[in-house]
């Protein structure tokens, strides 16, 4: 699948959203990926999961591990192409924690997945709940990396989409100051 085919994908699905934004990161944004408007049909996700397997196998992981909420269906998909488990990590009291009684042993080599990363928080936390878990992180991966900058995560890191939509610290955010309201669209609830 080309760029022009993603972006395509995620613009028929109305995953690609112009306006003014609050990220998880809490960085302000003009732009929007909604990856859940694509993900919510089986046949793109089991695609995007085969693609981002594909740029992953030579990794060699034992188990993909993905936050909760936005990672955990394009992480199933990637770990049935890898033909390996798929577990999450899920906020319990502000922090990523494993729950529901998965387990990473000191063989598993972890493949973190996610659907989009920006400033890679969430993917650094995710490998270091299964680094204290015993786990191995071998590499992450993401549909789209939306970071002005290329992310460095110490582990190889691939992505389907690289797109470069601006991000505003709050107290300089150009949107702001031109008084347009800041909508925040993701999964986690934030105070806006």
């Amino acid at each position: 699948m080309t760029r022009d085919e993603l972006l395509d994908l995620y613009r028929r699905a109305g995953a690609l959203l112009e306006g003014h934004f609050r990220l998880t990161s809490g960085l302000h944004s003009s732009g929007y990926l909604q990856c859940a408007l694509v993900l919510q049909h089986p046949q793109h996700a089991e695609m995007l999961g085969r693609a981002i397997a594909d740029r992953t196998r030579e990794l060699r992981p034992t188990l993909v591990r993905s936050p909760a909420l936005g990672g955990v269906v394009v992480g199933q998909e990637v770990a049935r192409a890898l033909g390996v488990r798929a577990i999450f990590a899920e906020r319990q009291d502000g922090a990523l924690t494993l729950r529901r009684g998965f387990m990473i042993s000191e063989n598993d080599r972890v493949l973190v997945v996610e659907d989009v990363v920006t400033t890679g928080g969430s993917t650094r936390e995710t490998m270091q709940v299964a680094r204290a878990a015993g786990g191995q992180v071998v590499g992450a991966a993401s549909i789209v990396d939306r970071g002005t900058h290329p992310v460095d995560l110490g582990v190889p890191y691939a992505s389907l989409l690289a797109i470069d939509l601006p991000t505003y610290e709050p107290d300089r955010c150009p949107l702001c100051a031109q008084g347009l309201p800041v909508v925040k669209p993701g999964s986690r609830p934030v105070a806006v």
